[in-house]
């Protein structure tokens, strides 16, 4: 399959598509555990003894670790649609025992019952999402009252630029998050933005939503 985009998209091609490179490197965790949660905690603050949910877990599971010893809660499950991604996380984190469950999944269409989870936390899932609107209403779905929606994204600046877009494969619709549209996502499913913060000329945005 290409990975070039249709004819007419406006959407520059993929060359070399280097994303697990990044998506699974050691840097990345450490600006998602340095950086980008610190953010997500000081905009929606913790959620300690609680029950939550990372969607797109990646292979090194570094939020849910982050779930369970920065916000607090009791039991983070995780949703990743890749099984070998599935069985490294699991692997990665072992040693938090019975806290930390690990299942395959789609975040577009959750196996969770309405009302499961005290928070959802989406690490820069959104932009590999076809559908990503599809993930925000779903998380919206699964949060009890009261939860809340921690996310971080690439928006469509840097997704879609040049650069990245050349190194780096994305779903090529041309509809990738930006900071107004993740937000206005967010009060679509039923949610209310309780903070956001947009970073690095607006290729970066964190949003917390919390469910009425």
């Amino acid at each position: 399959m290409s990975n070039r985009p249709a004819s007419g998209s406006g959407v520059p091609p993929t060359y070399v598509d280097g994303t697990r490179v990044w998506v699974d490197s050691r840097l990345r965790a450490r600006v998602q555990r340095n950086a980008e949660a610190p953010i997500l905690l000081r905009l929606g603050g913790d959620v300690a003894g609680g029950r939550v949910l990372e969607v797109g877990t990646g292979r090194r599971g570094t939020g849910l670790r982050l779930a369970v010893g920065l916000f607090g809660a009791a039991h983070a499950d995780g949703v990743e649609l890749y099984g070998p991604s599935v069985r490294a996380t699991r692997e990665a984190v072992r040693d938090l025992g019975d806290a930390v469950d690990v299942q395959a999944g789609d975040a577009t269409a959750l196996a969770a019952a309405d009302g499961t989870y005290d928070a959802v936390f989406a690490y820069h899932v959104l932009h590999h999402a076809v559908a990503w609107r599809d993930v925000v209403a779903e998380a919206a779905r699964v949060l009890r009252p009261g939860g809340r929606l921690y996310n971080c994204e690439m928006t469509a600046r840097f997704v879609d630029s040049r650069p990245l877009r050349a190194v780096a494969f994305h779903p090529a619709d041309g509809d990738r998050p930006t900071p107004a549209s993740v937000a206005s996502a967010c009060r679509a499913a039923g949610l209310t933005v309780v903070g956001q913060e947009t970073r690095l000329l607006g290729c970066w945005t964190g949003v917390v939503a919390r469910k009425p």
